[in-house]
């Protein structure tokens, strides 16, 4: 028997288990002390009462032998995809329900998809970016190439004509520096990529968080992303189900390749080895898109984006240079005095009792800076902040 010798390169630890870690060895020295996290992405607001109220009533139907469902459509209920594409309508895309894709999560699709692709692929990667879209093709043993995400391009790169990349990684909102591309910017990675025969995986996760009505939501915005980008997106940051788990992929109808049809392949692999998301999850999920539910999620967003402009307005006053935080959740900022990722976290945690993310955990490129996230609660959020404001 033999074992995937991929897994040999992958660093030891993901980078939030290392984080949890390190968390857990500081508790039980200091049990006393007490520990507010601006670090992993989670969600601290309950979902919305619209959400629940659909949840709640679908879950009971499961007991009742006239309501009940058991496996269903295998690209999602109707209900659910009509939601999602009237979703999309808000910002002027309209996708055809068959290119329409229910899933359990970003994160899922985002591995998975991959099983579309051979593994003779050169993968190109913003660097500093989210561990999965690196991690996922180090295991398929794939060639990454890197693109540097640096302040002078606002952690924003764009493609290189004489670079060549078979799968490209974008997210936008982007995860960790919170930076959002412009139409025309996206307009140039489309045109790349429909040149290069490359397909673009883009990673809309964060997209309810875009105010400027000039930035995109959608890389289906762009003329010509059809033929090039499969668009990821999930509900966990836009309604709360990070722990309902419930998300979509658009694989249109156009995107072909080597003479196959990548929504037919999309289609064929989940029905192999996807049995849906629950009928309660995708009825609350649908929910969430209605005119009360989406109400209810910005008023829920509302308060992530209050504690994000207050941390910004720390990190200002403070004099710590730093991005995001304005279209995302997430704010991106220099380590202070020159210190490494980890030392800035071993310091926050010993002087302020606050935990963050180390910046190299998402690429060499983060080496020196950290990432603050604004989901906590306005509450744990303002103490954190001037905890930090005092140590700074």
């Amino acid at each position: 028997m033999k074992i995937n010798e991929n897994y040999r390169s992958l660093e030891t630890s993901y980078l939030f288990s290392q984080v949890a870690a390190k968390r857990a060895a500081y508790e039980k020295a200091h049990p006393d002390q007490r520990i507010l996290s601006l670090g992993i992405g989670d969600v601290t607001r309950p979902l919305p009462e619209p959400v629940t109220r659909a949840f709640t009533e679908a879950a009971a139907g499961q007991g009742d032998p006239a309501r009940f469902h058991g496996y269903g459509p295998e690209q999602g209920y109707p209900f659910l995809r009509e939601a999602i594409q009237s979703y999309y309508r808000r910002f002027g895309v309209d996708i055809p329900l068959s290119d329409l894709f229910v899933s359990d999560g970003a994160k899922c699709d985002l591995g998975n998809l991959l099983d579309l692709f051979d593994a003779d692929n050169t993968v190109l990667i913003p660097d500093p970016v989210y561990p999965v879209y690196r991690d996922t093709n180090q295991m398929a043993g794939r060639r990454i190439s890197y693109l540097s995400a640096v302040p002078e391009n606002d952690f924003l790169p764009m493609p290189d004509p004489e670079q060549k990349a078979d799968i490209i990684y974008l997210c936008s909102p982007n995860n960790p520096t919170g930076n959002v591309y412009r139409k025309e910017q996206l307009s140039e990675w489309v045109d790349y990529a429909n040149r290069q025969g490359a397909v673009i995986l883009f990673d809309a996760a964060y997209e309810a968080f875009v105010t400027d009505p000039s930035l995109p939501h959608s890389i289906y915005e762009i003329e010509g992303a059809r033929t090039c980008a499969i668009e990821v997106c999930s509900l966990s940051k836009t309604a709360g189900f990070t722990g309902t788990r419930c998300g979509y992929t658009v694989v249109p109808g156009e995107l072909i390749r080597d003479g196959l049809s990548l929504r037919s392949m999309w289609l064929r692999r989940q029905t192999t080895k996807f049995n849906g998301v629950s009928y309660p999850v995708q009825k609350a999920a649908a929910a969430a898109f209605s005119e009360e539910g989406l109400a209810a999620c910005r008023k829920i967003l509302s308060v992530y984006q209050s504690n994000a402009r207050l941390m910004h307005r720390v990190l200002k006053e403070a004099g710590v240079w730093h991005t995001g935080g304005v279209h995302s959740p997430y704010l991106w900022m220099k380590c202070p005095q020159g210190q490494s990722s980890w030392e800035f976290f071993d310091r926050l945690l010993e002087q302020a009792q606050v935990i963050g993310t180390p910046g190299c955990g998402f690429g060499a490129g983060g080496e020196g800076f950290f990432r603050l996230t604004a989901f906590g609660t306005p509450e744990d959020t303002a103490e954190a902040m001037e905890r930090i404001r005092r140590m700074l």
